[in-house]
């Protein structure tokens, strides 16, 4: 059906940078938003920041000045690019894409697999 592979996870010190990639493939006839989670042990799954097809975007506070979202709608790939980053950004990263899939006009969220970025002090 469709598919979300992610990639870019590792470990990092603090102050550092990461970029996340998030690749959709499959039965795909459009994409609205796309968004990245993140999940730390022992703690809910919470929205890091989200992109609209249109480019509009939104951020936790906690990121805000430090992350960057943006997507190419040409490739279905949206990015996560992560800097200055801090011990507590450390979690599980998530990728969500809100899809209306071919064929059966399904609309639903999908969820990539995860990869995991650690920032140590």
């Amino acid at each position: 059906q469709v598919q979300l592979v992610e990639s870019g996870g590792g470990l990092v010190q603090a102050g550092g940078s990461l970029r996340l990639s998030c690749a959709a493939s499959g039965s795909i006839f459009s994409i609205n938003t796309m968004g990245w989670y993140r999940q730390a042990p022992g703690k809910q799954r919470e929205l890091v920041t989200a992109i609209t097809s249109g480019g509009s975007t939104t951020y936790a506070d906690s990121v805000k000045g430090r992350f960057t979202i943006f997507r190419d709608n040409t490739k279905n790939t949206v990015y996560l690019q992560m800097n200055s980053l801090k011990p507590e950004d450390t979690a599980v990263y998530y990728c969500n894409a809100n899809v209306v899939s071919s064929g059966g006009l399904l609309r639903r969220d999908y969820w990539g697999q995860g990869t995991q970025v650690t920032v140590s002090s």
